[in-house]
């Protein structure tokens, strides 16, 4: 690891990145209990090594490191949550929480009882 990065990597540790790979860690193991979470929790195991140490280091396709393509990996997976019953819920927070995502700025989140009633009703996403 070049001198740089592991000076970056050190600083970063102590101002919070080992609590982010802790907090990673813990996602990950709660996603190895859950039998839904399960096919996430390697996932989660590879991002908080990233968490831990991301400078010298970048993400990169595996399918262009190992030259084919892989399995559960792509657009089709997230298409995969709206073509099962099961799937419809989370494909639909999946399409809530990206539209948050691109518009995070002056929103509120309240529970949608409130946001029934037409107390905010002019103010929904």
């Amino acid at each position: 690891m070049p001198v740089m990065s592991l000076l970056l990597n050190l600083l970063w540790i102590v101002f919070g990145g080992l609590w982010m790979a802790v907090a990673w860690v813990v996602a990950a193991v709660i996603m190895a209990i859950t039998v839904i979470g399960l096919p996430w929790a390697r996932a989660a195991f590879n991002i908080a090594v990233y968490t831990l140490l991301p400078f010298g280091q970048t993400a990169v396709s595996r399918a262009a490191c190992t030259g084919h393509e892989d399995l559960g990996t792509g657009p089709f997976v997230a298409l995969g949550h709206a073509v099962t019953i099961i799937g419809l819920p989370f494909a639909w927070a999946h399409l809530k929480l990206a539209g948050l995502a691109l518009w995070p700025i002056g929103k509120m989140i309240v529970p949608i009882e409130e946001a029934r009633r037409g107390r905010y009703s002019r103010y929904a996403m």
